[in-house]
């Protein structure tokens, strides 16, 4: 016994001077438990009929807090009279910034998803100021993302602009816009001009579908939402197809009279875009 006490003794007290120390043990890091992959996230199988249910969840969610819908509705409205305004100066712009509904609109609903995951997880009245503030915790990667959406808008630009320079030697105004497009002699720009922002609109879509409510509910990076996102709709193409093409004909009759439709359609799909990304994604 005294023989252990003194090894112990003489292995934790101070060394001899010029006798080397022994070299420490290294342990091993403690990395935690590592999440799973996000290939590895399992996604829901969808049917036709779920776009339409979709939707009638964000009209309950409309309904149970009008005001925050309207809030945000207005800014719709205001975002189509800036569309209109740019048809009347500058019509070559119009299509793409027409994919400013596919870029501002998913950051702008980020109160209309806070409200309808107030409703749908805590059960109770959402409030608008805590919905303006949704942004904050994930600033940082909300930021990332909307500059790759944004280089994505920059890019449609100039698409549209080459496509306007190669069909017309100068800028058609505005009063000779539709009567030029509709003459059969510019029919290949129209097929051309539609493609192009076709296939923009599509990617743009297929990105950010339902990778800001995922960043705003999971807090995760924005290359992971993104490719979930685009997971979801390689997954179920058809149905996002549906989705997408819901999305496009509702806010197209909004914009009709006088874009005064954008107060309530605006919103039932901001908050329908929660309950898609909701049944997409289960919670963890």
């Amino acid at each position: 016994m005294a023989e252990a006490i003194h090894a112990v003794a003489s292995h934790d007290g101070p060394t001899e001077p010029g006798t080397p120390e022994a070299a420490p043990s290294v342990q091993p890091a403690d990395t935690g438990p590592r999440g799973p992959s996000v290939f590895a996230l399992k996604l829901a199988d969808l049917s036709p009929s779920d776009p339409v249910r979709w939707l009638r969840l964000g009209w309950a969610d409309f309904q149970r807090c009008p005001r925050i819908g309207l809030f945000y509705g207005l800014c719709f409205f205001a975002m189509g009279h800036a569309l209109l305004a740019v048809f009347q100066n500058a019509p070559a712009y119009v299509l793409a910034l027409s994919a400013g509904f596919l870029l501002m609109g998913p950051f702008l609903c980020l109160g209309l998803y806070d409200a309808s995951k107030a409703m749908q997880t805590h059960d109770h009245r959402p409030s608008l100021r805590a919905s303006l503030q949704a942004w904050r915790p994930t600033k940082g990667t909300m930021g990332i993302f909307a500059g790759v959406l944004l280089i994505l808008e920059l890019l449609w630009g100039r698409a549209s602009l080459v496509v306007f320079a190669v069909t017309f030697n100068t800028m058609p105004s505005t009063e000779k816009l539709l009567p030029q497009l509709i003459n059969p002699e510019n029919l290949g720009f129209l097929i051309t001009y539609t493609v192009v922002g076709g296939l923009f609109a599509g990617l743009i879509f297929v990105t950010s579908v339902i990778s800001i409510p995922m960043i705003m509910d999971r807090q995760t990076d924005a290359i992971s939402a993104g490719l979930t996102s685009i997971r979801a709709c390689l997954q179920n193409p058809g149905v996002m197809l549906i989705w997408g093409a819901l999305i496009t004909v509702l806010i197209g009759l909004a914009m009709l009279p006088v874009f005064l439709g954008l107060l309530i359609v605006g919103p039932v799909i901001g908050h329908a875009t929660w309950h898609a990304y909701r049944h997409i994604v289960p919670p963890p």
